[in-house]
């Protein structure tokens, strides 16, 4: 029998909790603020304390080629996630041509260690099975910040669960040592590759809402695969709901700080960042909730 994980039982309780959590924050669209800025300010601190340092540690010390190496490997891995969820969004094309980038990469890129793929010109998508439920119409519900996972909606904290069960980083085939290395070697990795973005981050207003809102934008371009408009009028904008509030009881802003609107577009996405909204700000979604994928 598959021995239970502790991450996924980890998002099912923060899920269970955020559908029971009431708050009088009073945001539209955010009912569950007061829960998500705690939340929040729980990960920030794990963040600072543990996993930035870590991060600067491995970029500043790690050779540039071992850590491409590892991040090939790491999403290579993860692929077939990608691959599940294209067919069973009926993506009959998008399916046959991942599956031939994970076989290009998992043999002559020696176990994805290298990433030939991307040199013959073969795409990559980015799929996961919340993406799924939205294709299928399912709403995201509200936004919740999962602990240690970070932004995430009630319809997207349950659906970690199934791409566990897909991810080739977490398995039968790996034991329990196994598994918390590549996974913890997956968050490193990844908050190492997001650190250039810090600064966008930190100057803003306020980082929650910032965080919150350019979340929520990124994961509607995916979802909707990038069909979304350019310029959507203020009356008509879904999320503009969401207004920024004031900054964070427990953290003054810089004395350089500039709202969110003003902060300007962050810097482009770097290569070997995986994400289907380069427009966006894709450390978001990553930085705040040290989400390992």
């Amino acid at each position: 029998m598959r021995r239970p994980s502790p991450a996924p039982a980890a998002v099912l309780l923060a899920a269970l909790l955020a559908g029971c959590a009431t708050t009088n924050m009073g945001t539209p669209g955010d009912p569950l603020e007061r829960m998500n800025r705690a939340t929040h300010r729980f990960n920030d601190g794990v963040d600072r304390a543990v996993l930035k340092p870590v991060a600067k540690g491995y970029r500043d010390h790690v050779p540039q080629f071992i850590r491409s190496g590892v991040n090939n490997f790491l999403d290579n891995l993860a692929f077939t996630t990608t691959i599940v969820n294209d067919l069973l969004q009926l993506k009959v094309k998008d399916t046959l041509v991942d599956i031939g980038r994970f076989t290009v990469n998992t043999t002559l890129g020696i176990g994805g260690i290298l990433d030939p793929a991307s040199h013959f010109g073969i795409p990559r998508n980015d799929e996961d099975f919340g993406q799924t439920l939205g294709r299928w119409g399912v709403p995201a519900g509200p936004y919740v910040v999962l602990p240690f996972l970070g932004p995430s909606t009630v319809r997207d904290a349950p659906s970690l669960y199934v791409d566990f069960q897909t991810d080739l980083r977490v398995g039968d085939w790996l034991t329990t040592e196994q598994e918390f290395a590549l996974v913890g070697l997956s968050m490193v990795n990844r908050r190492a590759e997001l650190l250039s973005f810090d600064a966008s981050v930190d100057s803003a207003y306020d980082r929650y809402a910032f965080i919150r809102n350019a979340w929520l934008q990124r994961r509607e371009y995916q979802v909707k695969d990038g069909d979304v408009p350019d310029d959507i009028p203020a009356d008509e904008f879904p999320a503009g709901e969401l207004e920024d509030p004031a900054p964070e009881e427990d953290a003054a802003p810089p004395a350089d700080a500039l709202p969110a609107e003003e902060a300007g577009p962050p810097p482009d996405q770097p290569a070997g960042v995986s994400s289907s909204a380069t427009s966006l700000i894709p450390a978001s979604e990553d930085k705040a909730g040290g989400r390992f994928r």
